[in-house]
């Protein structure tokens, strides 16, 4: 039990240099004094059924600006919560969700709640003397196996859709290596994210970054037809050439398909076209029936084992078409889907037994909390999950401690480059550290 001392908020710079909302939460217990740290990530391709993130609207950061969501902390969230008494920091996230009952957190912003909930967690965590994820196993996973386990990672190397203007339909190429020993797969990362900058580099392209730390080279149609590379010939399309830079960064890094495989993050709700009902991708307008087929065949050319968004977040009979062509040969994950909330996902998953996946992302419900009872939701219902980050992210590593907490699968945290992603893996490096020494 501990005392909600002080709640203080106040904005920052997310990756993208837009404000974010930063949040500390202090306890007290008989006058010991605990501090919890946590920061709000952003993204770019929203699904609509996401929780409101609250923005200012306004001429200031370009409409941008959180002020009203970090005035709710300051002000409607402290109020309700300084001075109480709680156990868990469970408790201090059903206080807040009782205060917005818009149902998607319209009243006071899921950047607002979600800010909170992860400082209340960090700090609960620290009183009890336990590591983040330790806490959140406790508290949230303590059905699961003893043995720790940590994710695959899904590393997302090349950047195309909303994070990068450069001719790439699909939002994200990833490596996933092998699964074995975290430490080893971080540094098989590396060596292949700078092994295909190598390569891009060498055949002309542009090494460039896009939002997630993945390199945005510009794949169009007519620079494929008129490129003189060995790998390229007029037959290939823009995905494809993508994935044979990444088939051959593995390869020329000394590894197989066996030792890292791939997958995609495909979006394909930003190319679907809603009234003639096809999807514009690659130069192409695809039906249902012939987007299944497109990546059923790009599955037999090369070593994908997952494939995420692969319909729009609305289109349902999409979704079924590829469930029933696809599911039992590569994890087919819902992010815009799902949009992390365990309502949307019992009335459009399970009842129509489409995916077999589900993302993962903190803002998308805006708190730890129902993230939390997602994932088990999930869990409960044969879905594997992956926890990701957003593409607007900060310096905060708390969904590395979410991933061990909860045994996922795999786990999204961008490029093995730039700050906001690097500390993501580090924490995993340093959570593995720890587990040596005990």
């Amino acid at each position: 039990m501990a005392l909600v001392h002080t709640i203080y908020s106040r904005w920052i710079l997310d990756s993208r240099g837009l404000p974010t909302v930063s949040c500390k939460v202090i306890l007290d217990q008989n006058g010991r004094k605990i501090t919890g740290y946590a920061s709000v990530p952003s993204g770019a391709s929203t699904g609509s059924h996401e929780a409101l993130e609250l923005r200012d609207g306004g001429e200031e950061f370009h409409g941008k600006g959180v002020s009203k969501a970090i005035n709710n902390i300051n002000t409607v969230i402290s109020e309700k919560l300084v001075g109480r008494d709680f156990s868990t920091a469970a408790e201090v996230d059903h206080v807040m969700l009782s205060l917005d009952e818009s149902g998607n957190k319209s009243e006071l912003g899921a950047n607002s709640i979600l800010g909170v909930s992860m400082a209340a967690h960090r700090a609960f965590a620290q009183l009890a003397g336990l590591e983040l994820w330790q806490y959140l196993r406790r508290l949230y996973f303590s059905s699961l196996p003893a043995a720790t386990k940590f994710p695959r990672l899904m590393c997302n190397v090349l950047n195309g859709g909303a994070h990068a203007d450069n001719g790439l339909s699909i939002q994200e190429f990833m490596v996933i290596p092998s699964g074995g020993d975290i430490v080893d797969d971080i540094r098989m990362a590396s060596e292949i994210y700078h092994t295909l900058k190598s390569n891009l580099a060498k055949d002309g392209y542009s090494t460039s970054l896009g939002d997630e730390g993945g390199f945005a080279p510009t794949f169009d149609l007519q620079a494929i037809v008129n490129s003189q590379s060995e790998m390229e010939n007029p037959e290939l399309n823009p995905t494809k050439v993508a994935l044979k830079f990444l088939q051959k960064a593995i390869l020329d890094s000394g590894y197989t398909n066996v030792n890292c495989e791939l997958g995609m993050d495909v979006a394909a709700t930003e190319f679907y076209d809603t009234q003639d009902q096809l999807y514009k991708i690659d130069g192409l307008s695809l039906s249902r029936s012939e987007l299944t087929d497109f990546y059923s065949q790009l599955c037999e050319d090369f070593p994908i084992i997952s494939i995420e968004d692969g319909f729009a977040e609305d289109d349902v009979l999409g979704w079924e078409v590829m469930t029933a062509a696809l599911a039992k040969k590569i994890k087919l994950i819902g992010d815009d889907l799902f949009v992390t909330n365990p309502k949307r996902f019992a009335e459009i998953g399970l009842v129509n037994n489409i995916a077999n996946g589900v993302l993962i992302k903190l803002n998308q419900i805006g708190s730890v909390l129902e993230t939390c009872q997602m994932i088990n939701k999930a869990k409960e219902n044969d879905y594997i999950t992956s926890i990701s980050h957003r593409s607007g992210e900060t310096t905060d590593s708390f969904i590395s401690d979410l991933a061990v907490a909860s045994q996922s699968e795999f786990i999204k945290l961008g490029a093995p480059a730039r700050g906001e992603r690097v500390i993501k893996y580090n924490r995993l490096l340093e959570i593995y550290d720890s587990l040596q020494t005990l």
